[in-house]
């Protein structure tokens, strides 16, 4: 079960700032963000950069990390997901869970709750966080091909999940993790926690 990070924003919203380059505990934020898949239990692991690319490689340690990059990252979202799952078509994974850069307090334990869920039999998972769906997302293999087809702008695969809500598990992750996501100045005090 693949993991796949997007990571390619500018942070237009805080400036200019790449958010895979925001320090979290003394390091790039993209790099908790991806040992948060590789401690979750996700092999192989992709990771989608666009803006900063280089600045990227050449300060984040990104160790049994694919990274791919996405020319389109200012479009959104939704081309860092198109991007990321060409990518793996190659590849042998059954499933692949997407989580976002800019999520720090989502960890290893949400990933590990929503590739067991697959484990489960879900072709479709999202976490919830108190009954509202968030990130991480899974997509079984089956459903690739769909999203690719509907994700554009910043909606990723918004409109996919709710098209087959009805076949989406919930996997309720608050105990363990906090969706808060790093948008604005005001949100860089999450990287202090």
């Amino acid at each position: 079960m693949a993991g796949l990070l997007l990571a390619a924003g500018a942070g237009r919203r805080l400036g200019g700032r790449p958010k895979a380059l925001l320090e979290h505990r003394g390091r790039p934020l993209i790099e908790h963000a991806a040992r948060a898949l590789r401690d979750g239990g996700c092999v192989p692991r992709y990771v989608v950069l666009g803006a900063a690319a280089e600045d990227v490689r050449a300060r984040a340690e990104l160790p049994g990390c694919v990274l791919v990059d996405n020319p389109d990252w200012a479009t959104g979202m939704g081309s860092s997901l198109r991007a990321g799952l060409a990518a793996l078509a190659s590849t042998d994974a059954t499933a692949v869970l997407v989580t976002l850069v800019d999520q720090p307090r989502v960890g290893a334990a949400a990933v590990a709750r929503l590739l067991a869920a697959h484990r489960a039999g879900a072709t479709l998972a999202a976490a919830t966080y108190h009954g509202e769906r968030g990130h991480p997302v899974l997509f079984a293999r089956e459903h690739w091909a769909g999203v690719t087809r509907s994700a554009e702008g910043d909606r990723g695969a918004r409109a996919y999940l709710r098209r087959h809500a009805a076949a989406v598990a919930l996997v309720e992750c608050a105990d363990v993790a906090d969706p808060a996501d790093i948008d604005t100045p005001a949100d860089l005090s999450l990287l202090d926690t």
